[in-house]
């Protein structure tokens, strides 16, 4: 009895029933195989010389002739798994394609065979079946289409989602332009590179770019839009246009040709117009690497896209617009130039909040008085709308009058804040006001409920200014006249005074603090001179900020070098001391005389007497006199009396039978201008009087 291997995997006797199961195979399409390896013969059954393609008595068990029936490009990749096979003792399973006879589709068939070995384990044959796979591959191969198509339609919706996701934050062309232009988005959708251009007047503006040359952004930037170019001509016809290979490139926009060499020529472009309410805003051009063409489904998803595009573009050209006018209108708002102070550099910016629409009501101004002294004015009119920027420009010009009258800081701030409150707007602002002497750095600053001002030394050392202050204009009582305390700090030479709106500092679910402190860190790394440190300073704290606010910005720079102290003579009187006055009498007219103020001697004498004199009887305690030359129209002096008593001096009715009470009346009388400054510790009376210019 005798064995030969079975289709159906077991060892069995020859006989009438396995010669009905290879009719059977033969039939069905499968076939079993025998291969003698010390003979080389390879030996088929009838099922497996069908699927083979081999007549009965064609084949000669050779396996040179059963290679001729194979594809010379598969031929390596079986070699390989029947060698492996017989080296590991194994089994192999393979898909191989055989061509039945000359001009016939080759047919696909699955070999599976095993290695039989001896008992030393040597291998001796190896035993298999082999079938037609044809029908089961064109299940597979229509699947795998499925599969593919399913995938491109995933992809291909993706593309849109993705550019989607990208354009959804953005406000400006910028930002529109530099979200399609990233690297990341291009590796999402695929491309190798893209162009974004913008119709301005009959022209087409290139305003964003990636994996394009930069000579030829230089060269068609601002092309018209009746040349022959490719985006130009998807914005004039309104019609995408479908480029799959660099010849068809060149042969429609030869002006290109110099321009592609560094683009394969197996790339594809699509130009896509961009139409916004019935109006070609401008185009998008796409280029793909290995790309023979686009199928219809594909040019449809990338028509979609130019509309995605499209409309966030004109999306960003409205908000550009609206920004510009707001911006505008702010700007026309704040002073046009800034005073120009020996000794003193100054820079100013104003940035618009990116909200859509917004104005605010941020505001900075500065101006010389007549004594040489810098006010500098920096605020924040409550609100975003045309109301706050309106109030903002009836404040600025407010406190620019009260200033110019001659009033101290804090008697500007009070009037400013009455002023807003009979305005009836229902609206607050914060305010500062920094009083400057470039001669000698001396600073007078008053807030009202304003960010305290930054200063930056000239050893590098910054901080926050700790300044008292009040409250915010317009929220003081009707009747009441609010008060607000000086603080009086020296900006050395060299040193940097920073004033600035809260949308500096200020973030969004984040704390004040953590604002203040990154503000500190941008001014102490930041350049010296003031144009440049206000462009640091704004770009430094945009990412924080996210710019939800409008922001204004005043600097101040006090220049390096040797101080020039302004001239000023000062005395304390105590009043336990009845010589100290008359003391003070005599060293002030000897100071007059050095500064060439003789003519002032008598009135200042007698101006000086009374400050004192009234400060010593109603407060008790110390009291300090100072005298300094200042510039008011001409030459003039500036007496102040300083006192620890919070109370103001009231003037007194006085009849010729009483002794006292005229010493306010003559200092109104005798004195240009005279007012009282609240202090920390008690208050500052001051006067001035100045020579009369003939």
């Amino acid at each position: 009895m005798s064995y030969s291997f079975e289709p159906n995997g077991g060892l069995g006797p020859q006989g009438r029933p396995q010669a009905a199961a290879r009719v059977a195979l033969a039939v069905n399409g499968m076939g079993s195989f025998t291969w003698d390896l010390a003979s080389g013969e390879m030996r088929y059954d009838r099922g497996g010389l069908a699927v083979m393609g081999f007549r009965p008595g064609e084949f000669d068990g050779r396996l040179g002739t059963l290679g001729e029936r194979m594809l010379p490009v598969e031929l390596p990749a079986i070699e390989e798994q029947v060698e492996r096979a017989l080296r590991e003792r194994s089994s192999f399973s393979l898909y191989f394609r055989v061509r039945r006879y000359r001009g016939a589709t080759p047919r696909w068939t699955h070999t599976q065979g095993h290695v039989v070995c001896d008992p030393e384990g040597r291998p001796v044959r190896v035993i298999g079946i082999i079938r037609d796979a044809t029908q089961e591959l064109r299940a597979v191969d229509q699947t795998e289409q499925l599969r593919i198509a399913r995938n491109d339609r995933r992809r291909q919706a993706d593309i849109v989602g993705h550019v989607s996701d990208a354009l959804a934050p953005t406000l400006t062309v910028e930002d529109v332009a530099e979200a399609l232009t990233s690297k990341r988005l291009m590796e999402q959708i695929g491309a190798s590179s893209i162009i974004l251009g913008l119709v301005d007047n009959g022209r087409m503006g290139l305003v964003g770019a990636n994996g394009v040359t930069d000579q030829l952004i230089r060269d068609f930037h601002q092309s018209r839009l009746n040349e022959s170019l490719p985006l130009t001509d998807a914005a004039r016809t309104r019609e995408a246009v479908f480029l799959t290979d660099r010849t068809d490139f060149v042969e429609r926009y030869p002006a290109v040709e110099p321009y592609l060499r560094r683009f394969p020529r197996t790339a594809a472009a699509v130009f896509l117009p961009l139409i916004a309410h019935d109006i070609p805003i401008g185009a998008v051009g796409l280029t793909y690497e290995g790309r023979a063409r686009f199928p219809q489904d594909e040019r449809t998803v990338l028509t979609a896209l130019g509309k995605v595009i499209a409309q966030s573009l004109q999306r960003a050209l409205l908000y550009d617009q609206e920004h510009e006018l707001a911006a505008g209108l702010q700007t026309a708002m704040l002073p046009g130039r800034l005073p120009d102070a020996p000794g003193l550099s100054l820079a100013t910016r104003y940035r618009p909040t990116r909200a859509r629409g917004s104005i605010g009501g941020d505001w900075y101004d500065a101006l010389t008085l007549p004594d040489g002294r810098i006010a500098a004015v920096i605020g924040d009119v409550q609100g975003h709308d045309v109301t706050a920027a309106a109030i903002m420009g009836q404040l600025r010009v407010a406190l620019r009058a009260y200033v110019a009258e001659g009033h101290p800081p804090t008697t500007v701030m009070a009037r400013t804040s009455v002023f807003l409150t009979e305005l009836a707007t229902d609206r607050f602002a914060t305010c500062l006001i920094a009083l400057l002497d470039p001669r000698t750095g001396m600073t007078s600053i008053v807030r009202a409920g304003h960010p305290e001002p930054l200063v930056r030394r000239s050893d590098g050392t910054s901080a926050w200014i700790d300044i008292p202050g009040g409250l915010p204009l317009g929220l003081a009582a009707q009747d009441a006249l609010p008060v607000y305390p000086a603080s009086e700090t020296v900006l050395e030479p060299g040193s940097t005074l920073v004033l600035c709106t809260d949308g500096l500092v200020e973030a969004r679910a984040e704390d004040i603090d953590e604002g203040r402190s990154r503000l500190l860190r941008a001014l102490r790394t930041g350049p010296e001179q003031p144009d440049d440190l206000a462009d640091h300073l704004l770009h430094s704290m945009a990412d924080y900020t996210g710019e939800e606010d409008d922001v204004a910005l005043l600097i101040l720079r006090r220049s390096s070098g040797r101080p020039v102290p302004a001239p000023q003579w000062e005395t304390d009187i105590a009043p336990q001391d009845p010589d100290a006055l008359r003391a003070a009498r005599l060293a002030l007219r000897g100071a007059l005389s050095s500064w060439s103020l003789e003519a002032l001697s008598d009135t200042a004498e007698l101006l000086a007497c009374e400050l004192v004199t009234n400060a010593l009887l109603y407060t008790g305690g110390a009291t300090t006199l100072t005298a300094r030359p200042v510039q008011n129209g001409g030459r003039a002096l500036r007496l102040t009396v300083s006192d620890t008593s919070p109370a103001s001096p009231r003037r007194r009715a006085a009849t010729g039978m009483h002794t006292s009470g005229r010493g306010l009346m003559l200092v109104e009388e005798l004195a240009d201008a005279w007012g009282v400054e609240p202090r920390g510790n008690g208050k500052t009376v001051w006067c001035e009087i100045s020579i009369a210019v003939p």
